[in-house]
Parts: C-alpha cells; structure tokens; sequence
C-alpha cells in the first residue's frame, strides 16, 4: 500500500535483528506494560469509556525521546480496542494521494499510526485534518477553472501519532488531537523489570544484580535495555556459561564502551569536544554538530536530552555548557573563568 512502512534503521542486518527482537519482548497489553504509570491510567479510562460508548479512541499524540515505547503503546491501544492498526511515517507519505490511499483502506475503528508525524508535509496535512474531525476526505476533481471539489466520507477511525519534537508540530494539526502524553525516561527500577520479563521471554538466565547492572547504564530506555540484554547474554554464552552474572554483564558493557551512567563513546567525545575545544562552552548546536562530525538531529534527538536529563550538559540562551558534574564524570579540571571586574560603586 503507498506510504505505509515499517520503521527501519540503517544496518540491514542490525534493522532485522532488533525488529525481531522488539516483536518478541514488547507489550501486547496495557497491563504488561511497566512504566508510565500515570499515562498508562490515563490510557485505560480513555480506552474503557470508547469500548462503552462503542467509538473509536479519541485521536492520541505521544512523544518524548526515542525508545520509550510511543509505537508499543500505540499497538496496544489498538489491541485492547479489538482493531487493526496501520503504520506509517511521516517522510513516507510524500504526496497527498499517498495518505488518501491509506485512509480509504481503513475500516471503521481502525488505527492510523503515524510515526515521526512532524514531518508531514503541509499539503499532507491539509488531507488529514477533515479525516481526524470530520472523518471525511476532500477531493478535488479536474483542473483549472472548472476543478471542483468533492468531500468523500471515511470510516471512523483513530490517528495516534508520534514524535520526538513535539514543537515542529504546527498548531492546527496538534489541536486536532484529543490527548496529548508525554513519555518520561525510565526509573532504574521500571527498566529491571522489563529485563527480567525480556529475560524470561528470550530464556535468557540472568541474575538480578546484572539486570540492576544493565538497567543502571541503559539511558532510562527499555529499548536500549533490551539490545544490551542481548549483547549481555552473546558475552556470557561466548565467555562464560551462559549466565548472565553481575560480573559477566559488567564485563560485557565495559567491552561496548558504556559506562556506569550509560554514556557511550559518542556521547564522551561530545562532552570532551565541548571541554577541550570550547572550554566547556557555551557552544552552538551547529558548532558542536561540526566538531564531532555528525547530524544536528542526531545531537537533538538521542544525545543530548539524557544528557541534559542526568545533569552533564545545561542549555544557555548562548548555547550549551558542561555543568561541574560533566567535568568530574570526565576526570577534567574545569579552567579558571576570569574574575569580574568591580563595578562602579563595589
């Protein structure tokens, strides 16, 4: 069908062997999934008053970093709610007739999933506001003078979407959703628990103090959790019995360069860049992006919000800066800032 994808990522080899993965470990229901606990009460009213009145959810914005679990909980909701979900993006859906295509192959009480929504297009979104509010398409027939247009109905359908910038979403399209959830990182706790489940899914033996251990450097992001499980388990079956021990996972981590607060080597090179190049900033976006050679989106979307969330990098008005605890995570000095002046009247 045009535009409806599955989202993939770079690695032909690492795209199949984590959409395998996420396919077995991730939530088929509301009660399987752990964390977010107000949204996940805020979804089951939301769900349970719909299936009273027998309609369709209310259309649903989720967003928040990547990982956190926006696409499982939009396969939830469609799951408890009986119907079948469609997925796509928004740079799949490239023209108007694509969208179109897609919404007419709905059946009522279908779920439109739509990842990355902020970057449809806006002839795009002009298609999707009559489907989200009037459940209805407007199509316009010929062209020139005598074009006309004619409003088709759809079926009654949900639309959840999806986004790690919220504020690239423009107003109109926004307001057209009827919740809007935010997605938190996850507590150290919450992710021990998706380990263990992850672990008995996968028959995997671990040991609660190396689920403690993996949990600590997975970033507060149960996708991120259940990749280094699996690299954890491969370092115990090749290095050891099997079992993934305290030790073992410690070893394991230490071998993929992830440190005790989860940072990984890209994430040292940044907050070494910004140290030894910037003297610990402020610094531009584009300038840091430049240093380090790698995309502006990529520092915005996956570095730098955890970094920001554990207290290493602040965000100025004149860019960003180490905070002291990144300096001390580094094994750096911070240098000396100049002394002020006294002014006129000290």
């Amino acid at each position: 069908m045009a535009g409806v994808t599955i989202e993939r990522i770079a690695s032909p080899v690492v795209a199949e062997e984590e959409l395998a993965l996420e396919s077995t470990v991730r939530p088929r229901r509301l009660d399987e999934f752990t964390g977010q606990d107000r949204i996940k009460e805020n979804l089951a009213i939301l769900i349970d008053a719909a299936r009273h009145r027998e309609e369709p959810v209310d259309h649903i914005l989720l967003y928040g970093p990547p990982g956190l679990g926006k696409t499982t909980l939009a396969n939830i909701v469609a799951a408890e709610m009986g119907a079948q979900i469609r997925t796509t993006s928004g740079p799949a859906i490239e023209r108007a007739g694509d969208l179109a295509a897609v919404l007419t192959a709905l059946n009522k009480g279908d779920v439109l999933f739509i990842d990355e929504i902020h970057r449809l297009s806006h002839v795009v979104e002009e298609i999707l506001y009559p489907a989200m509010e009037d459940f209805a398409l407007d199509v316009i027939l010929g062209k020139g003078p005598g074009a006309r247009t004619v409003r088709l109905q759809i079926e009654s359908i949900t639309v959840i979407g999806a986004t790690t910038r919220v504020g690239s979403i423009t107003g109109p399209l926004r307001d057209r959703f009827g919740v809007t959830y935010r997605l938190d990182y996850y507590t150290s706790d919450d992710l021990e628990r998706i380990l263990v489940r992850s672990a008995h899914i996968l028959d995997v033996a671990l040991d609660p103090a190396a689920a403690a251990i993996i949990a600590a450097r997975s970033r507060g992001t149960p996708r991120i959790a259940n990749r280094l499980l699996k690299r954890a388990r491969d370092f115990a079956q090749v290095r050891g019995n099997g079992i993934v021990t305290a030790g073992l996972a410690t070893d394991a981590l230490d071998l993929l360069e992830i440190d005790d607060r989860g940072l990984d080597a890209l994430d040292r090179q940044l907050l070494r860049a910004i140290a030894e190049h910037h003297g610990g900033g402020p610094v531009g976006l584009q300038t840091m992006a430049a240093t380090i050679s790698e995309p502006v989106e990529t520092l915005e979307d996956v570095i730098e919000p955890y970094l920001m969330q554990i207290g290493l990098l602040a965000r100025t008005s004149r860019g960003r800066q180490l905070t002291p605890g990144a300096w001390e995570h580094l094994g750096l000095t911070p240098p000396a800032r100049p002394e002020m002046q006294p002014g006129l009247f000290d």
